[in-house]
């Protein structure tokens, strides 16, 4: 689908969209509860379904109305299942210490990019405890039962595999602890983790880099609520540096979400040339970049876990950006956005299928007008982010089917 959009003015009000990162948590928890709980706010993205496809496979039933997802949790099954995550890095990363719960095969299927990502951290933990650990380029297979104990996880490749463990470990036998490795990045979101857990009626404690997990716990059923989403939120919020009228609603000021850093980030982007740290809050990578190029140009750094997202957002930003005239510089970890004034496209943009890349460059599109190929990769965490849009004023057509 090719979206088309003309240079126009946003002006309005948009409600957040609930928070994907915390309904697969919330959703997850409700899983493994031994009675039924209910998430409420749960949007219709393909991520949070390949959460709620993954929990059915496992035998948990579930029923979705109108955002309210009802969940009876997962029944102990001895049959091979096998998992959907789609392109769900989230998804991927949270089930595989859940399939190692029980003793039978389990099969984890994903886009061939999705399998590419890291999955090294769990790799070595089944290594050392005799687990079977089977990845090819569109499935990961797991059996055995993960055993409590110390766990190591680098903490500058992602936070998920954290976690995933912060799910499993508090239903073994005994205690365990996780050491997260120097550097500690995204902590926001283990932060968010622990959070659910303890809706949940499960405790874990963080103290610096470590955190302690007591075993033998059981989930509770919880009638829980998803707060509003500051990472998808950014990007309407963002029409307001490009001269827009927008008010953007539903969201938690005590929220433990990281990208709510975004406003102070968008403040610096709009009075100057900062230097911006993602290492915190990658997600925000995308539009951060775009709003460089339109104001005063910017250099970011912590950028090295963009390369590992649905696509390398630091190139594939950087090649689409080109297309606008605005040159930039991508490093190890950095990348710097020069200030240049916008032209407009003169060929389509790409998505790379990427949904914050698309949200991204469609903010560009509404100062200088073009096309953005691939634009149904909204689908992925926004699907009615073009609605959106066009309640705020901007002219949004498309090519090649409905919205």
């Amino acid at each position: 689908m090719t979206a088309v959009i003309a240079p126009s003015k946003a002006h309005g009000t948009a409600a957040a969209p609930p928070s994907k990162s915390m309904a697969h948590r919330m959703l997850l928890c409700a899983g493994l509860c031994p009675g039924e709980s209910t998430v409420r706010g749960v949007a219709d993205s393909e991520d949070t379904l390949a959460t709620v496809d993954c929990l059915r496979a496992l035998g948990a039933q579930v029923e979705k109305t109108d955002g309210i997802v009802r969940v009876r949790g997962i029944r102990d099954a001895s049959e091979h299942a096998v998992l959907p995550c789609r392109e769900c890095g989230s998804t991927l990363r949270f089930f595989v210490p859940v399939a190692l719960l029980r003793d039978a095969p389990v099969t984890l299927t994903g886009s061939r990019t999705l399998l590419a990502r890291p999955l090294s951290v769990y790799a070595r933990i089944c290594r050392e405890q005799g687990l079977s650990f089977d990845l090819g380029a569109d499935a990961l297979t797991v059996r055995g039962k993960l055993r409590a104990g110390r766990f190591s996880v680098p903490g500058d490749v992602s936070s998920q595999f954290v976690s995933g463990l912060l799910f499993a470990l508090p239903l073994l036998d005994a205690d365990s602890v996780i050491d997260i490795l120097p550097p500690v990045q995204s902590e926001p979101y283990i932060r968010m983790t622990l959070q659910a857990l303890g809706a949940f009626g499960v405790s874990a404690r963080m103290e610096g880099a470590r955190i302690t997990v007591p075993g033998g716990q059981a989930y509770m059923p919880r009638d829980a609520e998803v707060e509003g989403d500051w990472s998808n939120a950014a990007f309407p919020d963002a029409l307001q540096v490009l001269g827009g009228n927008v008010r953007v609603t539903g969201l938690r000021d005590d929220s433990l979400q990281g990208d709510k850093v975004y406003r102070d980030y968008f403040a610096l982007l709009d009075a100057g040339a900062p230097t911006l740290d993602l290492s915190d809050c990658p997600d925000l990578g995308p539009v951060c970049m775009a709003l460089a190029a339109a104001k005063h140009g910017a250099r970011f750094t912590g950028t090295r876990r963009l390369r590992l997202k649905e696509s390398d957002r630091c190139a594939c930003m950087a090649a689409e950006l080109a297309k606008f005239g605005v040159r930039c510089a991508v490093g190890e970890d950095d990348m710097t956005v020069c200030a240049s004034p916008l032209q407009t496209p003169a060929e389509p943009l790409s998505g790379h299928n990427d949904h914050r890349i698309v949200m991204a460059l469609s903010l560009l599109l509404s100062v200088t007008g073009g096309r953005i190929e691939g634009a149904e990769a909204v689908r992925k965490s926004w699907p009615e982010y073009f609605t959106v849009l066009r309640s705020l004023g901007i002219e949004v057509d498309f090519d090649g089917m409905d919205t």
